[in-house]
């Protein structure tokens, strides 16, 4: 009876890094989450990021997203840019970081500084420009689709790897950039 009258869905699938979850609603999808390395458990993870999901099988659409998201993390050069998201909820500042991030090839990465400067005047309000790098990255923090928004593709300044929220960390985003073959400095790949 509950299946019925949820508008949500959330649906579990397995990747080469783990299980992961996707959620959708009318309107397209809702969230992704990357595997727990720290256990827990992904179904109540999903649960609390989507209020009122429930477990389903997944649509046409989720589950082009779902072979997408199982293609990139085996290895492949898959563009996600054709996964739907469904943005109700999300602020101007944040579409636009997110639409430069997923420009970003598999196997590329920006700074930062990169993405900051190319956002448009109308799309930073009264933003000071010496915080722009620093809002993007707070913007990558709130993403609520890793993976089909590629915010481990954005680095900090210097070959640094900048933050990760996605469990695992920083960790998790180097295992992402090595799937995706991206060209790291030698520090990053544990050749130092």
């Amino acid at each position: 009876m509950l299946l019925a009258m949820s508008s949500r869905f959330f649906h579990l699938f397995d990747t080469a890094l783990g299980t992961c979850a996707v959620a959708w609603g009318p309107e397209w999808l809702l969230a992704v989450r990357l595997p727990a390395v720290e256990g827990g458990d992904l179904a109540v993870r999903m649960g609390r990021a989507v209020p009122g999901a429930v477990a389903g099988e997944p649509d046409a659409p989720t589950a082009a997203a779902i072979i997408g998201i199982r293609a990139l993390l085996a290895g492949e050069k898959h563009d996600l840019r054709e996964v739907r998201l469904d943005m109700a909820d999300t602020g101007p500042f944040d579409r636009a970081v997110y639409a430069i991030a997923r420009a970003i090839p598999p196997g590329r990465t920006l700074t930062y500084g990169q993405v900051a400067k190319r956002l448009t005047p109308d799309m930073l309000g009264d933003m000071p420009p010496s915080i722009v790098p620093r809002a993007v990255g707070q913007s990558l923090g709130r993403n609520p689709w890793p993976i089909v928004v590629p915010c481990h593709r954005v680095m900090a300044a210097g070959g640094g790897m900048g933050g990760f929220s996605a469990p695992g960390g920083v960790e998790t985003k180097l295992a992402l950039l090595r799937i995706e073959g991206a060209a790291l400095p030698a520090q990053q790949l544990g050749l130092f």
